[in-house]
């Protein structure tokens, strides 16, 4: 694996600025990945890794691109809990470990660094330097990923009744033997206007 200073340099041009995030995103992912026993996400052990995000913040660009997975490739799924965690999963050995970033981290940064004056800048600098069981909670977890939610080709298309839309991957909702989108059945997250 590279080292850290190398996924965080790759890291930062990805997400386009470096930021605390970034330092967590990172450490989090080599941590994720240590555990798993995986040395080359991107690599050999590409088809055999699987993460689920819980938040939609600058540290999932940063488990992206240290580990590979991303939503086009099935391997990265994102679950909207609002928490600084991520779920690593060895699709062949059946092993997960759920990784939350600590809270308390935040106040350690003084403590590691307290001459720099900026909270944030203090906060990037000092996640750099913390210990992974200070930045870190680890919990050996249970995953049971559905067949359609599993990287590889769609299980099946089918075409919404209502609208037209091709559904893969078993999204579809049968309302009275109608097939239906999720938008059209529940209500979308946009209006056609035109």
């Amino acid at each position: 694996m590279k080292s850290f200073k190398q996924l965080l340099d790759e890291s930062v041009k990805i997400h386009g600025h470096l930021c605390p995030g970034q330092v967590l995103g990172v450490r989090l992912s080599m941590l994720g990945l240590r555990l798993l026993g995986i040395d080359d996400p991107k690599g050999t052990d590409r088809k055999s890794l699987m993460v689920y995000v819980e938040i939609d913040r600058c540290a999932t660009d940063a488990i992206q691109s240290v580990t590979g997975c991303s939503l086009g490739k099935r391997s990265l799924r994102w679950v909207d809990y609002g928490v600084m965690a991520a779920t690593f999963i060895s699709l062949k050995e059946n092993n997960a470990y759920r990784i939350v970033a600590r809270e308390e981290a935040r106040g350690l940064a003084d403590r590691y660094v307290p001459g720099i004056a900026d909270k944030y800048r203090r906060q990037l600098e000092a996640y750099k330097l913390m210990t992974d069981e200070e930045l870190f909670s680890v919990q050996r977890v249970r995953v049971d990923i559905p067949a359609s939610d599993m990287p590889g080709r769609p299980i099946r298309r089918v075409r919404c009744s209502r609208c037209g839309d091709y559904v893969q991957d078993c999204r579809e909702v049968e309302r009275e033997g109608v097939i239906l989108c999720r938008a059209c059945a529940y209500g979308g997250y946009y209006e056609v206007i035109s």
